[in-house]
C-alpha cells in the first residue's frame, strides 16, 4: 500500500469540543460532510461544524439542558453529531438509540436513561411525539428536518430554530457554553446493547473514553487529511461514533454520508473514496457484486488466472494490479486502496481476493465496552487471520491456564467503560479484582503481540453487519407460543460457502400439541409460529432457519438447558 505523506498529522485530542475548534482552525472551509437532503447534495465545512456545535450548545444552555441527558435516533446526518458534541461539551449525557428498534423499546430505553430531550431525523417525524406521555422526563422534541414535522406544539423546537437561537445569543455575548470546562470523567454517553429492557445493558462511556478511543484510532492507522471516505454505518454504533466520526474529524478528512444501502456502490463510483470503514456485510455485498459482474461476462476463470499471475509477480516486487484489475476497482470509484473492517469476522478468502485486486482489508477488533477499538491491523503490517495489535494506550492480556493455548481476552486502558448504567452487579461480573475488563471473547496472542480470536464466550450471535443478537430475547418471544413450542434454543448457524450467519431457532415442539398430529402438521405449525414471532421483531432479528428436534434438550439439575451442547 502506498504510504500517504500527510499534510497534517492528527493532533492529540484533549477534549471533543477542542477537537472541533482545532478542525475549524486547521481546515476552515474544507468539507467535513457531503450529504443528500431533500434530494439535493449539501456540504458542511469544518468551520461550519464548529460554529454549529457552539450555537447548539448555547441553545441547550438557554433551554436548561446543559449537563442533562439527551437522546438521538434516526438516520446518519451531520446534525446527529452536532448534538453529540454539544451535549457532551455541556457535560451532559448523549443516548444514541438504534433506529431499527420498535417504538416500545425506544420508550423503555429513554425511561431507563431519564432522557429530557430527543433529537430525531425525518424517519421519526410525527411519530415519537405520540409517546410523550409515556416518557415523564421528556421535555423537548427536536426534529432535525422540520419541513415534514408539526412544530406547532410548545415542546417541539426544530434543530434549525435552536441553531438560530444559539447563534443570536452568542452574537449578543453569551458565553455560557464556551465557558464550560469539560469534565472528562463524567458519563458522556449511554449506549444500549441490543435486547429487551430485561436483557439489554446500558454501556456508560465517559468523555475520557471517547478521547482515548479517538486518539488510538488515529495513531493506529496511516490515514490523514487527504483521505476521502463514504460513510455507511448507523450513528448509534460505537464503531461508527469513534472510528467513523470522531477519528475522521480529527484527521481532517472528508466523508460523504451514504444516503441508502441501495445507493452504496453508486456513491462509491461517484465520490471515489480512497478509504472506507465498514462492517463485513458491506464488504461481502461488494465482493458478491464484483463476482456477479465477472460471471455475467463469463470471465471467472480468466480473472482467477490473472489473480494468480499478479500475486506471483507481487512477491518479486512487480505490481500489475492496476493494469489487470482496473475495471474491477473502477466500479468502486478507482481510488479505493484500503478498508478497515470491524464488528464481525471477515471471510479470509474475501480478504485474499480483495488484496489481489489491490484493496487491503484491515481487520480490527472492538467491543462497545471498550469504546470500541481494542486492536487493528495497520497498513503494511497486517497479519492473516489476526485482528492486529492492541491500539495506542490499550493493554491486552489473555487469561488462560498454565497448559491452555487460548483464554479470555482481557483489556485495560482509558478506553474501557465506566460500567453498566444502574447495574452494579453486571458491572462487577465483567471486571477482575485488579481492574481488567473481561471481553467474553476467547483467543491468543502471538510472540509479536498480534491478537487472534478463536471463539466467543458469550451467547451473543454476531451477524455480518455487526448487529448483536441476544438469543435469550428471541427465546422469550418463542416461549410466548407455548401452545405449539415446548422448548427452544436460538443459535447462529454459519454457511460454510458464504460465511454468513443465519439466526436459527432449534425447537422441541410442545408434546401435548404434537401427540395427535403428523410430523408434517407439527412442522407446519411450528414454522407458522416462528413467522408470527418474526413479524413482531426488527428485520435483522428474524429467525430465518428453523430446526425441529424429536427430544427435549439436555438440562442441568436446575432444569436449565445446556446450551453449549446445541450444535
Amino acid at each position: 500500500m502506498k504510504k500517504l505523506k500527510a499534510a497534517h498529522r492528527p493532533k492529540v485530542v484533549e477534549n471533543l469540543v477542542q477537537m472541533t475548534r482545532t478542525g475549524a482552525e486547521l481546515f476552515e472551509d474544507k468539507d467535513i460532510y457531503i450529504y443528500i437532503e431533500d434530494k439535493e447534495e449539501k456540504h458542511q465545512t469544518y468551520r461550519e461544524n464548529y460554529e454549529r456545535v457552539m450555537d447548539f450548545g448555547t441553545a441547550l444552555c438557554e433551554l436548561g439542558l446543559n449537563g442533562r441527558t439527551v437522546a438521538c435516533v434516526g438516520d446518519t446526518h451531520p446534525r446527529y453529531m452536532t448534538g453529540f458534541f454539544a451535549v457532551i461539551g455541556s457535560n451532559g449525557t448523549y443516548v444514541p438509540l438504534d433506529r431499527d428498534l420498535p417504538d416500545e423499546s425506544l420508550i423503555d430505553f429513554m425511561n431507563i436513561a431519564g432522557v429530557e430531550a430527543l433529537i430525531y431525523t425525518e424517519k421519526f417525524n410525527n411519530r415519537m411525539r405520540n409517546y410523550g406521555d409515556k416518557i415523564p422526563s421528556l421535555k423537548f422534541f427536536i426534529p432535525i428536518h422540520e419541513k415534514t414535522e408539526d412544530c406547532s406544539a410548545e415542546n417541539v423546537i426544530s434543530f434549525t430554530d435552536l441553531l438560530e437561537k444559539g447563534h443570536a445569543l452568542r452574537q449578543a455575548g453569551d458565553t455560557r457554553f464556551a465557558d464550560i470546562k469539560p469534565d472528562l470523567d463524567r458519563t458522556a454517553a449511554i449506549l444500549f446493547t441490543s435486547g429487551t429492557t430485561g436483557t439489554s445493558k446500558g454501556v456508560m462511556l465517559s468523555h475520557r473514553n471517547f478521547v482515548a478511543a479517538t486518539n488510538s484510532s488515529c495513531m493506529s492507522m496511516e490515514y490523514d487529511d487527504r483521505n476521502f471516505f463514504v460513510d455507511c454505518l448507523p450513528m448509534n454504533h460505537s464503531y461508527e461514533i469513534t472510528c467513523g466520526q470522531l477519528a475522521i474529524q480529527n484527521l481532517g478528512a472528508t466523508m460523504m454520508i451514504n444516503d441508502s444501502m441501495r445507493n452504496t456502490l453508486k456513491n462509491f463510483a461517484k465520490y471515489k473514496p480512497n478509504a472506507l470503514m465498514l462492517v463485513p456485510l458491506y464488504v461481502e455485498t461488494m465482493y458478491k457484486r464484483i463476482w456477479a459482474e465477472i460471471d455475467k461476462k463469463g470471465m471467472r476463470k480468466t480473472v482467477r488466472r490473472l489473480m494468480k499471475v499478479s500475486d506471483g509477480l507481487l512477491k518479486i516486487g512487480i505490481d500489475v494490479r492496476d493494469k489487470f484489475f482496473g475495471r474491477i476497482t473502477g466500479a468502486l470509484g478507482g481510488n479505493l486502496n484500503s478498508i478497515v473492517a470491524g464488528g464481525a469476522p471477515v471471510n479470509p478468502q474475501l480478504i485474499k481476493d480483495f488484496n489481489s485486486f489491490g484493496i487491503f482489508i484491515l481487520e480490527g477488533y472492538g467491543i462497545t465496552e471498550c469504546s470500541p477499538l481494542v486492536a487493528v491491523n495497520s497498513p503494511g503490517k497486517e497479519r492473516a487471520h489476526s485482528v492486529g495489535k492492541p491500539v495506542w494506550h490499550c493493554e491486552v492480556k489473555i487469561d488462560k491456564g498454565e497448559n491452555d493455548e487460548t483464554g479470555e481476552i482481557l483489556v485495560k486502558g482509558e478506553n474501557v467503560m465506566q460500567g453498566y448504567y444502574k447495574n452494579p452487579e453486571a458491572t462487577a461480573e465483567v471486571f477482575t479484582d485488579d481492574g481488567w475488563f473481561r471481553t467474553g471473547d476467547i483467543g491468543y496472542m502471538d510472540k509479536d503481540g498480534y491478537i487472534y480470536i478463536t471463539g466467543r464466550k458469550k451467547n451473543v450471535i454476531i451477524l455480518s453487519n455487526g448487529k448483536n443478537i441476544f438469543p435469550e430475547e428471541l427465546e422469550e418471544h418463542l416461549a410466548a407460543r407455548d401452545d405449539v413450542i415446548g422448548e427452544s434454543v436460538v443459535i447462529g448457524r454459519k454457511n460454510d460457502e458464504t460465511g454468513e450467519i443465519a439466526i436459527t431457532a432449534v425447537i422441541y415442539p410442545n408434546p401435548d400439541f404434537s401427540k395427535d398430529k403428523t410430523s408434517e402438521e407439527v412442522e407446519k405449525a411450528v414454522r407458522e409460529a416462528v413467522t408470527e414471532v418474526n413479524k413482531s421483531l426488527p428485520a435483522y432479528k428474524h429467525m430465518t432457519k428453523v430446526e425441529i428436534r424429536d427430544t427435549e434438550f439436555e438440562k442441568t439439575t436446575t432444569r436449565k438447558i445446556k446450551r453449549f451442547l446445541v450444535k
